[in-house]
């Protein structure tokens, strides 16, 4: 089955107030309250597209893949791709416990990583 993963990307951005956020992006109060509680049934691919532009992220990170268990799929089969694993992202937690001294190498670090994709 595929689901709609939302809560996982809003914890991954620090995001804390997701309704507040999405309905100061200008989406609908229900549509905002749909997403923040992960009840979104549909997506137009208008709404997909500005969620994705939103968070920086494609569709793939928002959506997921749980086999039921009836579904035997080869190791090499694309949807493998979309299975998620239950770990949360949670970097503002990360980053907090991290000592200040060694937050300057990390950001070097990134730094560096975004500099190669470009």
């Amino acid at each position: 089955m595929l689901i709609y993963r939302f809560d996982r990307i809003f914890k991954a951005r620090g995001i804390a107030h997701p309704f507040t956020y999405l309905r100061n992006a200008g989406f609908s109060d229900t549509l905002a309250s749909r997403i923040k509680n992960n009840k979104v049934k549909r997506l137009g691919m208008i709404h997909l597209e500005k969620l994705c532009i939103l968070l920086k992220c494609t569709p793939n990170d928002v959506v997921a893949w749980i086999p039921d268990s009836k579904s035997e799929l080869e190791a090499e089969h694309p949807l493998n791709s979309l299975r998620q694993t239950d770990n949360e992202i949670d970097l503002v937690k990360t980053i907090n416990s991290i000592p200040l001294g060694k937050l300057e190498k990390i950001e070097q670090l990134i730094k560096d990583e975004l500099n190669k994709e470009e």
